[in-house]
């Protein structure tokens, strides 16, 4: 039987799903309040969705994939290992700000429900930067940097991109930020992070090094 489901109500219910996810994660919303939302009726929210669960594998796999494919996309880039730290920090900082309230939703889901998220995840993603890691590997083997693990290399980059968007309300309050300022702060995150890596890890000794 033909489909009679209209594409912008479906796209309208999940607008509203969206915000109420991310502000109250699947335990904390209720298929009412989104229904109310959507200004729709609770019946035709159930004929979209049958399920609070079904509803939230939309939400979740569209706010994980504004972010997790491009970390390999960006670390696997073919450019030089510096230059792609730079590129990397600048792009990933610009996705997270554009989309601001996805990393603390995700992790806050990946923890609430690992065994969801990973299910999810697996079915629509994969993040595997091989290439970035060999060329880790190789820059230490050809004295460029220092040896590092590329694995804690890698987490640090994500660490100092993701962290003042997950404690972002902290870090407003202790440096009495206001919207304007937070954003510059961000802003000169781009400058900042790459020079602070690139700088802890530059093998100061190699004379090749330019």
């Amino acid at each position: 039987m033909k489909s009679t489901k209209d594409k912008k109500t479906e796209e309208r219910i999940l607008e509203s799903a969206k915000r109420i996810f991310y502000l109250k994660g699947i335990d904390g919303a209720r298929m009412q309040e989104i229904a109310d939302e959507a200004e729709i009726n609770k019946a035709m929210l159930h004929y979209y969705f049958r399920s609070k669960e079904k509803l939230f594998d939309a939400v979740f796999a569209e706010a994980a994939g504004l972010i997790l494919p491009k970390v390999s996309e960006l670390l696997n880039s073919e450019m030089p290992l510096f230059r792609k730290i730079e590129y990397f920090t600048d792009k990933y900082i610009t996705l997270l700000s554009e989309n601001s309230v996805i990393p603390a939703f995700v992790i806050r889901e990946m923890n609430n429900n690992p065994t969801k998220f990973f299910r999810i995840f697996n079915k629509y993603f994969s993040v595997k930067p091989e290439i970035f890691i060999k060329q880790i590997r190789k820059a230490v083997d050809e004295g460029e940097i220092i040896p590092l693990d590329p694995m804690q290399l890698h987490i640090n980059i994500m660490s100092l991109c993701i962290f003042p968007f997950i404690a972002r309300p902290l870090i407003m309050n202790i440096f009495g930020m206001n919207e304007k300022a937070f954003v510059n702060f961000i802003n000169k995150r781009k400058r900042e992070i790459p020079e602070f890596i690139i700088n802890s890890i530059t093998n100061k000794s190699n004379k090749k090094h330019k």
